[in-house]
């Protein structure tokens, strides 16, 4: 009893320290603004949109059309990558952009998947380097599964400009409907707070850089300087990747959230999200046991300390063991769960739930652990980064 009190002691003051000395994670307010009536660049820079797409055919009419009534002022290209499918991706979207009477939708196909290459960067490097991307000042590199409101370039490209931003991105809303959703999807933008602060990845004296893959404006420039998609060709997490390169060449970054940048692909109960959370666990651990032991001491100890604590110190109390560390504990306990859901109640707002559901902190924490373990697992038995058919030793 007396070495819980001590674990519930150390989790409470450890989340004392991660409200008020992680960069405000647990906030919601760094967002995507409008776009002020004032800030209207003199010249909207041209832009080419990369769709990088496998076996999107059921996505793609949610999403595509959304792209396709972008109301962007300048010159605007759309460019979807089919990499390698095997449904009608391509027919598809060539469907889609010969209904459309605003734009075109140029599609290109990869060639096959050169070794060392991941496959969302092959396919992203393939539209960059197409002459039909040529002429963009700007890329948005965009997931097939994002559905974008009419103004979402224009508050980019304005807020890129009037802020000089190499690159800026947005935290897409994720589908959190059934209830494994509900119960994760939320955890894991909390979690990606928590490794990444916006507020540290914003601001340019601080080595952090995150980047959501889902929704990236950069400048074409600034990615031709780093050596362009082809310098992250091995990259697994390509997002936070791109975005440290360009922050480390002495690019401005930025990273916010997006209600109204919404993605339409569901992840088909709890399956789905493990499999989406283990393909690259690992990888943000550097595959390092080490690293993956520290991970898994340090999230046991804040998120499954106090709720044990709590109930094993209340329960000795009434039973009459110990007592003086059974408070302690209990105490303890108490007061690191309060702060622990204190900080989860914005992010379970901004997914629509209610302030109970930020009590289930300890339970999401503690499936997180156990996708970081399979994770590390995947990675020893050669799958560690299996994703839509391809597996990356």
């Amino acid at each position: 009893m007396t070495v819980l009190a001590g674990l519930a002691a150390t989790a409470a003051g450890a989340w004392v320290w991660l409200l008020v000395g992680r960069g405000w994670y647990w906030r919601t307010d760094v967002q995507l603004p409008p776009l002020p009536p004032d800030a209207s660049p003199a010249r909207w820079p041209s832009v080419t949109v990369i769709v990088p797409a496998r076996n999107e055919a059921q996505v793609l009419p949610s999403t595509l059309p959304a792209l396709l009534a972008q109301d962007y002022p300048g010159c605007l290209r759309i460019v979807v990558v089919d990499d390698s499918s095997t449904d009608h991706t391509s027919e598809v979207a060539r469907s889609l952009g010969a209904r459309s009477d605003a734009r075109d939708v140029n599609v290109v196909t990869a060639p096959p998947l050169p070794h060392g290459w991941a496959g969302k960067v092959w396919a992203m490097h393939t539209g960059a380097v197409s002459e039909l991307a040529q002429e963009g000042e700007f890329i948005l590199l965009t997931d097939a599964d994002i559905a974008h409101p009419p103004d979402l370039l224009r508050r980019l490209v304005g807020m890129a400009e009037s802020q000089d931003l190499d690159l800026a991105s947005v935290m897409a809303h994720l589908r959190a409907i059934t209830p494994f959703e509900r119960l994760l999807v939320p955890a894991f933008v909390y979690f990606f707070g928590l490794l990444y602060p916006f507020r540290w990845s914003n601001d340019p004296n601080r080595e952090t850089a995150a980047a959501a893959g889902g929704c990236v404006l950069v400048k074409r420039r600034e990615l031709q300087r780093i050596g362009g998609l082809e310098s992250l060709r091995g990259e697994i997490i390509d997002d936070c990747a791109l975005a440290a390169r360009i922050k480390q060449a002495g690019g401005r970054i930025w990273l916010g959230l997006g209600a109204d940048v919404r993605s339409e692909r569901g992840y088909a109960g709890l399956s789905g999200v493990w499999h989406v959370v283990a393909r690259t666990a690992y990888t943000q651990l550097a595959y390092s046991p080490i690293r993956l032991l520290g991970t898994v001491v340090a999230l046991l100890l804040a998120f499954a300390a106090p709720p044990v604590a709590a109930v094993v110190g209340g329960a000795s109390l009434v039973i009459g063991i110990d007592t003086g560390s059974a408070a302690t504990a209990l105490a303890s306990g108490i007061l690191g769960w309060a702060l622990m859901t204190y900080s989860y109640l914005p992010m379970t707002r901004w997914y629509g739930g209610s302030a109970l559901r930020a009590v289930t902190l300890p339970l999401s924490a503690a499936i997180y652990v156990a996708m970081t373990l399979d994770s590390a697992r995947r990675h020893y038995g050669g799958v560690g980064g299996a994703w839509k058919g391809r597996t990356y030793t």
